[in-house]
């Protein structure tokens, strides 16, 4: 139960104007290390998905893997609900976005610390109670952080407070993994709506999680 609730959690991670908001989809590769008696990195890299597409539009947000266990999530800004997709179950489970999940306890900024498709990188590592994450980001892909102020969830408002932009590189680590995430293509187009939708009949139920 509580690898699952890290699951959700993860697949879940200062204002600028929202003409300058960055729209479009973002393809990371992702690689697991499992801290987890009886579960190999292998299986953590299979379970959650080793190419993660990420879809952005304003304040609205699509994740897809190809994972077996997770599947994808869709944050709702009107709602301020994630709507997360597990293979093990036909029911959408809703997460509250206002949930603070894993306290922070210290943020600090280093200064060029990589290069990542090409982007000079500065690194935020959020020190937090049951964490330690690491967000690499440049100038660009640009984000308006007023329209997640409400996405407390997994830390969000406060990444794109201190960043104003989406994260090129993540490094997770937790009790149960280390995961590092990093960007392989950005590129900007106009999504459409559709894709933020849930499917037709979807039931849905809050999160045990």
């Amino acid at each position: 139960m509580k690898l699952l609730k890290v699951a959700v959690l993860l697949l879940a991670v200062s204002s600028v104007s929202l003409a300058q908001s960055f729209e479009g989809k973002i393809i990371y590769q992702n690689s697991y290390k499992s801290k987890t008696p009886n579960v190999t990195d292998a299986q953590f890299n299979e379970m959650m998905g080793t190419r993660q597409e990420y879809y952005i539009k304003g304040a609205e947000y699509m994740t897809a893997t190809n994972g077996t266990f997770f599947q994808w999530q869709i944050y709702s800004s009107k709602s301020n609900l994630l709507y997360s997709k597990m293979s093990n179950s036909t029911s959408i489970f809703s997460n509250d976005g206002a949930a603070s999940t894993d306290e922070i306890v210290k943020a600090e900024v280093n200064k060029g610390v990589t290069t990542i498709l090409g982007h000079k990188c500065d690194e935020l590592v959020l020190t937090c109670k049951n964490s330690v994450q690491k967000y690499y980001f440049s100038s660009e892909p640009k984000m308006d952080a007023s329209l997640y102020a409400k996405h407390k969830f997994g830390n969000w408002s406060e990444v794109l407070a201190k960043t104003n932009a989406m994260p090129l590189k993540i490094i997770m680590d937790n009790q149960q993994f280390s995961l590092e995430s990093v960007a392989t293509d950005v590129t900007t187009f106009k999504v459409s709506d559709k894709i933020f939708e849930l499917p037709a009949g979807s039931k849905v139920e809050k999160s045990p999680y």
